[in-house]
């Protein structure tokens, strides 16, 4: 298989971005790519064309197409299958397909398309894999720069130290000067009082003894021990920082386990899921399988109320038997306290919603049937504003602080959309700079995160039987603002728009069909300011 180019270009041909992974000219491409819109048969659910030199293989990208231009000894198969994760690769970079949304990331996935295809041929990865790369981030990396900013602060401490030294012993060497001054040589001449010549060379001694009284004139600066103080304080920083970066589990005491138990080791973990699943089940797919997938992004405010929500979802129809080909979507009705505002968008070859009637997802042609063995997305939604029907999971933190220096957290969660399942529930608090919490009381685990000094509250599931939780802890400190912002992080099983399938029947004689459904819920960004 040798991919040429993949591209996104309008339905006139005009090239949006273009990534060539073979010599080609500028002019040679944009050739291809004009002449391939005339290619496109009418009236048919292929996937690729032909021409006497190059292969297209393409996908509709709503009013732009994706396309891998190949050679015609190429594997079609494997050539559809890399173009389905070009696909999903832009899906996941951009908030929408549209044009300006696709120059806006054009850098990164051109990126992103070098780690899919080099040199022509198809490396062996996934979207995840892909999306670690282009992060970009190494604990090394970041433990590496603690060190070597502790190495210069170091370095200045200790010149500081000197300097200091140096002061001391120039100010010993006056004192000593003055105490032989004019008469001095009296005392010395008369050989009766027991003194000693002062020594023309100073030595600094080994120990310098502490003087409660001294002759040196006024105008010289007394020594700075309010700096040595300071000086403790500013290494111990250092330290819990170098200690964090590290994951020191001797740090993590007595003093952070629950009161009456021994002191147990929760050992920082990193929280990488396996897949993009996490721990939902499986879902058998059955011949009609329907793939729901939403994402969420939304900014909660710490007294109440939201700042702002977004909700995103896609629905994706996969046929794998030709003889049910031709069928029906119906949908469960909407819940009741959703507002009309949800806007949902079809397939240009779906038929769109009428209003006030069933909620079916068909084509337009009811001769026409859908495509078999590949994923079509046949329905979008989208939601923008601060209603609070579509928040899934609302978190209160309550940080109150003590006349001691420290400060008494609890922070509860509580499911609010109980049509949903949430799996892997993490919920990380910040914590101040060099302070370890004394967790009292928690429901799930917690573990501290070196990375960001934060507290990791991990719940596996949360559900409409078990749908609230808290936790308790004392850190040091006495600023609540300390602990926001609060992220949270986790895998649902549904859908919070309440998108589900109500039945899928055959076109022609209305006949039910045993149909699977996969939804699920992942989040973009869960905060708390």
């Amino acid at each position: 298989m040798v991919v040429l180019a993949a591209s996104i270009c309008t339905k006139g041909g005009k090239a949006v971005i273009s990534r060539q992974f073979r010599d080609m000219s500028k002019a040679r491409i944009e050739s291809l790519l004009a002449s391939f819109p005339k290619l496109i048969p009418t009236n048919t659910q292929h996937t690729s064309v032909e021409t006497a030199d190059v292969r297209y293989v393409y996908q509709p990208l709503e009013d732009l197409y994706i396309l891998l231009i190949t050679n015609k000894a190429s594997n079609i198969l494997q050539d559809i299958e890399t173009l389905h994760l070009f696909s999903r690769v832009v899906s996941d970079m951009c908030r929408s397909a549209e044009q300006r949304e696709i120059l806006k990331n054009a850098f990164e996935l051109l990126g992103a398309f070098d780690e899919i295809v080099s040199l022509g041929y198809r490396e062996q990865v996934n979207l995840m894999q892909v999306r670690n790369v282009l992060e970009m981030e190494s604990h090394e990396e970041k433990i590496q720069e603690i060190i070597a900013r502790n190495k210069e602060a170091e370095a200045k401490e200790e010149l500081k130290r000197r300097a200091k030294q140096l002061e001391m012993q120039r100010r010993e060497q006056q004192k000593r000067t003055a105490a032989g001054g004019p008469s001095g040589g009296g005392y010395l001449s008369g050989g009766m009082t027991g003194y000693s010549p002062v020594p023309q060379r100073f030595d600094a001694p080994a120990s310098s003894p502490i003087r409660t009284a001294s002759p040196a004139p006024s105008t010289l600066r007394p020594p700075a021990f309010k700096g040595s103080g300071m000086k403790l304080g500013s290494k111990k920083t250092k330290q819990s920082e170098l200690m964090d970066a590290l994951a020191g589990e001797t740090l993590l005491s007595e003093d952070m386990s629950t009161p009456g138990t021994p002191a147990q080791s929760n050992t920082p973990e990193p929280i990488v899921q396996k897949n993009e699943r996490g721990s939902l089940p499986a879902v058998n797919a059955e011949s009609v399988h329907v793939i729901i997938r939403e994402q969420i992004n939304l900014e909660l405010m710490r007294e109440g109320g939201l700042n702002n929500l977004e909700l995103t979802g896609d629905m994706n129809l996969h046929i794998t038997d030709p003889a049910l080909a031709r069928v029906k979507l119906s949908l469960a009705p909407a819940p009741s306290s959703f507002g009309p505002e949800l806007q949902f968008k079809q397939h240009p070859n779906v038929g769109k919603f009428a209003a006030n009637r069933e909620r079916v997802v068909a084509l337009k042609d009811p001769a026409r049937s859908f495509p078999v063995g590949q994923s079509l997305a046949v329905l979008r939604w989208r939601y923008s504003g601060k209603d609070e029907s579509y928040l899934p999971l609302s978190i209160n933190c309550w940080p109150t602080t003590g006349n001691d220096g420290t400060c008494e957290v609890n922070i509860e969660y509580e499911l609010e959309t109980e049509g949903v399942t949430l799996h892997d529930v993490v919920i990380s608090i910040p914590l101040p700079d060099g302070s370890y919490p004394t967790v009292t009381s928690h429901a799930g685990d917690w573990a501290l995160d070196p990375n960001s000094h934060s507290l990791n509250w991990m719940v596996p599931h949360v559900n409409a039987d078990e749908r609230s939780g808290s936790l308790e802890f004392t850190v040091g400190g006495d600023d609540p603002g300390a602990f926001f912002p609060v992220r949270v992080h986790f895998v649902g099983e549904g859908s919070v728009a309440g998108v589900h399938l109500a039945a899928v029947a055959r076109v022609d004689n209305g006949e039910d069909v045993v149909y699977s459904e996969d939804a699920t819920v992942t989040v973009d960004n869960y905060t708390v300011v």
